[in-house]
Formats: structure tokens, C-alpha cells, sequence
């Protein structure tokens, strides 16, 4: 039923200029911007809508992954970008944030609004 449709994922964002600032500078996206909505163009194709939310309230998990050759280099980078990465309780996690022992490794960080995003290899 919906095999030719063009989807896309979407979440909510309660600070649009910021979230266009990290996504598209610190992160180096396309982002474009239309009726006080972005859109990420990703590499391949994809498409993620980030809305204005008022009352928004971060996801509790991951809600995008950015699959990298090398995660030690992303974490690097992004580190240099002032970006921050969680420490979760429960996880081994190297020094960097970097979790090893269960499948690739991956490292998670948020955006402005809370939001949980992730770095893994693969």
C-alpha cells in the first residue's frame, strides 16, 4: 500500500534557529527552512522534518543515527564542534563516550532541544 510513497522521519524542536544552527553548521547538513520548519537533506537521500513544538519534550531515545567509516574520528570532530557526548548508566563506555561491546561501536550525543542523536560505525 504505501511502497511508492516517499517517507521521511519528523521531530519536534522548541527552539527552531537553534536547531538550524547545530544541524546546519555544527553538523555541516543541508538544512532548509520553510513555514518555520527544517527540513535535513541527508547524504543517500533521506529527509528528516524538524517542527516547532511549544511544550516539546526531548525523545528518551535515539532519534537519529549517523552511520561514519570511523567513530573515533566523528567523535573527534564533533568534540571540536563543542559537542557533547552522554554517559549512560549501565553502558561501558570509554573515556569519550564511545560504547564498544555490543555490536558497532557508538557514541550519543543531543541537540539543542534535548533531543538524543547518535554517532555509530558502520
Amino acid at each position: 500500500m504505501l511502497r511508492d510513497s516517499h517517507a521521511f522521519a519528523g521531530f519536534s524542536s522548541n527552539d527552531i534557529p537553534k536547531a538550524k544552527e547545530f544541524y546546519g553548521q555544527t553538523l555541516g547538513l543541508e538544512v532548509t527552512e520553510e513555514n518555520d520548519m527544517l527540513t535535513l537533506n541527508l547524504p543517500g537521500g533521506g529527509r528528516v522534518l524538524i517542527y516547532p513544538k511549544e511544550n516539546h519534550e526531548p525523545a528518551s531515545f535515539t532519534v537519529l543515527n549517523f552511520a561514519v567509516a570511523d567513530v573515533d574520528a566523528a567523535v573527534d570532530r564533533l568534540t571540536k564542534a563543542s559537542v557533547s557526548f552522554e554517559r549512560y548508566e549501565g553502558f561501558d563506555q570509554d573515556d569519550r563516550g564511545i560504547m564498544r561491546d555490543q555490536g558497532s561501536p557508538i557514541a550519543w550525543f543531543k541537540d539543542p532541544a534535548g533531543n538524543v542523536l547518535a554517532v555509530l560505525e558502520g
